[in-house]
């Protein structure tokens, strides 16, 4: 499917039109630069939880998920323990999932952990989309996974990182605007 025209008339990634929920992030912040680690650090975590799930199940519960994990700031969640745990697994705002929670307490003691100098952000940018690749024409076009997403899910698993496959890995650097996924005709692209 090529971008589609909305109700609007602005032409977006056909799947931005399935819900007003999944149009306003289309629109706002998928593919779009994000700055911060913590803002890093919380798409790869909603991320993980998306494994296996639809994102518009992760997205419909992301302000609960962000007061579950304390805004995502990582020192706060890499101090999480077993009363921490044991909350978020009563959590019927989030998805409760016990490996996944411990994926990204686990996640946020993997990001401190960073050799000083290092980062979430200097690490994806390290794998960014090589320059000139063309936009893709219909979805069928954008992979599920690239070599480059490969590689950021064995460097990042090497560094402590969990539930971060290549398949996760490819869709955080779609969803950080460290690779440009918008369809040509996109007005986001375009825009």
């Amino acid at each position: 499917m090529s971008a589609v025209p909305g109700p609007d008339g602005l032409a977006r990634c056909g799947w931005a039109l399935a819900s007003e929920d999944y149009t306003h992030y289309h629109d706002t912040e998928w593919g779009r630069p994000v700055v911060g680690e913590a803002a890093l650090f919380e798409r790869l975590s909603l991320e993980a939880f998306q494994s296996g799930l639809s994102w518009i199940t992760i997205l419909r519960k992301r302000e609960a998920f962000r007061a579950a994990f304390a805004g995502f700031d990582p020192v706060r969640v890499a101090a999480f323990d077993d009363g921490d745990r044991a909350r978020l697994m009563a959590d019927t705002g989030i998805v409760r999932n016990a490996a996944k929670i411990d994926a990204v307490i686990g996640n946020a003691r993997a990001l401190l952990a960073l050799p000083e100098g290092e980062s979430l952000s200097g690490l994806l940018a390290g794998y960014r989309a090589p320059d000139g690749r063309p936009a893709p024409q219909t979805a069928a076009d954008i992979p599920a996974i690239t070599p480059e997403s490969t590689a950021l899910a064995k460097d990042l698993k090497k560094r402590g990182f969990r539930f971060v496959g290549p398949t996760t890995a490819y869709a955080m650097l779609q969803a950080t605007g460290y690779v440009n996924d918008h369809l040509a005709g996109c007005w986001v692209r375009n825009g």
